[in-house]
């Protein structure tokens, strides 16, 4: 089964080609600076050079289809035929509380999806100007929804819930929702595999860490808490979001600053968190590099990001009432061994031990990192968003049959 994934922002269309028969990438690209002139295509084959061209692409319509011509090209292409995608696994960043798991696409759920734009406003219009462009241009193939959200809608709503009046929970849904869910769950299976245990004994903590930063406690194969709230402000320090603070600040600072409600949302989405704190960098890597040759506001920023870090670990911790594995994942996860190093350092109370010499030298693929005596295992695990996708599109599509 050859299965499309399709993930769909305001102006770009990443996308990865996938044979699940023995779960290979075909092809993969991305359409960048749609509504533009001069969009941007890069698709990439393996063991071939990349394919880039500048062409005028001005919505996503218009862009999956010079996608589909590129994968049935005789120079560039790995079809015959756009008939050969049985499949088509869409990304959607927000379901609410309208879909616990993933589901095939038909009106009811384009419908909940538009409902839930308000709580994704920047995220959900570009995942359904996806789902009907491909719908427009394969309408054989069978669609499925991927939701961010889905794998968080187990946690008890006593960690989901705030301490705001009910009101504001029943009438608009105010409540924690938690991302990068596909992430968490495909990791944590990668973990059980890894460990070799059964997913549904194990207590995982899940950082995902990357410019966008979120932790996952996950017992039982099941989310019971994650750091995200109801937008991925919340929680974790990330690369240019400010994550938890005092919500007394924001009134204060556009009192004193004369900011608008936009501008200082802007600033604690776009210009605080390691941006902010550093005034150098949002790429960790540039902070690290900042760190060793002596910046004091770069290594301030690995400080407060490493502390928060630790904090969130030892919380779930004690949600679950101990841990058997930490498991780092996404760009800073899964590279950046100084934050690995300094988030565990103050972990031994877990009885978490790092074997520094492989965290120092990570060979490629999910690996330990911690002694063979460590209580807690510490593992570096790439994410696979786009593979647990089309896993999910392929599973929907075969229990149908």
């Amino acid at each position: 089964m050859k299965v499309l994934v399709i993930n769909c922002g305001s102006s770009s269309i990443k996308y990865e080609l996938f044979d699940m028969d023995r779960e290979d990438v075909l092809a993969k690209g991305l359409v960048e600076r749609i509504g533009s002139d001069r969009s941007i295509l890069t698709h990439r084959v393996t063991d071939r050079e990349p394919w880039v061209e500048t062409a005028e692409i001005l919505d996503h319509r218009q862009g999956l289809n010079k996608v589909l011509a590129l994968l049935v090209d005789r120079e560039s292409g790995v079809l015959q035929s756009v008939e050969e995608v049985a499949a088509v696994g869409h990304r959607v960043v927000h379901g609410g509380e309208s879909f616990s798991e993933s589901v095939r696409i038909d009106a009811d759920v384009v419908r909940a999806i538009q409902e839930n734009v308000d709580l994704a406003p920047l995220h959900n219009p570009p995942n359904l100007s996806g789902i009907h462009a491909a719908r427009h241009h394969l309408p054989h193939a069978e669609h499925v929804a991927v939701f961010d959200t889905a794998f968080h809608q187990t946690m008890p709503d006593y960690a989901y819930l705030y301490a705001l009046p009910r009101v504001l929970y029943n009438k608009h849904k105010v409540r924690r929702y938690g991302f990068h869910g596909t992430s968490h769950q495909y990791v944590s299976q990668q973990a059980a595999a890894l460990l070799e245990q059964p997913l549904e004994t194990l207590k995982l903590i899940s950082c995902h860490i990357g410019n966008g930063a979120s932790c996952t406690a996950i017992q039982d194969g099941k989310s019971v808490d994650t750091s995200m709230g109801m937008t991925p402000l919340e929680g974790l320090m990330m690369g240019t979001r400010c994550g938890d603070i005092d919500p007394a600040i924001v009134p204060f600072v556009m009192a004193k600053e004369e900011l608008t409600l936009g501008e200082v949302t802007s600033m604690m989405n776009k210009h605080s968190g390691l941006i902010g704190v550093s005034g150098l960098s949002s790429d960790m890597r540039e902070i690290v590099e900042g760190t060793f040759e002596g910046n004091k506001q770069a290594k301030l920023a690995l400080q407060m990001y490493t502390y928060r870090l630790r904090k969130t670990i030892g919380a779930y911790a004690a949600s679950m009432d101990g841990v058997d594995a930490i498991i780092f994942t996404a760009g800073v996860g899964e590279n950046a061994s100084l934050v690995r190093e300094w988030t565990c350092r103050a972990l031994t109370y877990l009885g978490v031990e790092l074997d520094k010499e492989k965290n120092a030298h990570l060979p490629r693929g999910p690996q330990v990192i911690s002694t063979p005596e460590s209580k807690v295992k510490v593992l570096v695990i790439p994410t696979d968003e786009e593979l647990m996708i089309a896993r999910e599109t392929k599973r929907l599509v075969e229990s149908a049959l």
